[in-house]
């Protein structure tokens, strides 16, 4: 018989009397998804606009060598909300990422923080915008999120 998971994430190591490191991806996980929720509704950038064309601009969606995509997040009176994704298990650093806004970006959200079961790689915490772009440390297999702060 197939039994249906009906848990994102779920793991079969729940009922052992100990934790497993299945256990604990699985407690990453569902600490990414509760946080992920938070910033969705703390920002409204992130959902404002969802079906509007001036709601999301692409930063960069042609760079096919590195897997990376960034994109932005716009609402009104809002500050815009930067996405960046490296959809490889190689860190990037030193990587430029162009931005919309000049002026600092913080860091609302790393996928590869410890708590979510990642590596803890070193996500830039702030950016400072020159010349129309930022420079970021990527994390292997993360999203990150920054928020525009002039």
């Amino acid at each position: 018989r197939v039994q249906a998971k009906t848990e994102f994430a779920a793991s079969s190591a729940i009922c052992q009397a100990k934790p497993s490191p299945s256990l604990s991806r699985h407690k990453g996980m569902q600490a990414l998804v509760r946080d992920l929720n938070h910033v969705y509704r703390t920002h409204p950038a992130l959902h404002a606009r969802d079906n509007e064309g001036e709601g999301f601009a692409w930063q960069i969606a042609d760079d096919a060598a590195n897997s990376v995509f960034a994109w932005t997040r716009h609402a009104p009176a809002a500050p815009p909300v930067l996405v960046i994704s490296n959809f490889t298990p190689v860190p990037r650093d030193g990587y430029a990422v162009p931005v919309p806004e000049g002026g600092r970006w913080r860091c609302i959200l790393n996928s590869d923080a410890e708590v979510y079961g990642g590596s803890g790689g070193t996500a830039s915490e702030g950016l400072e915008a020159v010349d129309g772009q930022v420079i970021v440390s990527l994390p292997p297999l993360s999203t990150i999120m920054y928020i525009h702060e002039p």
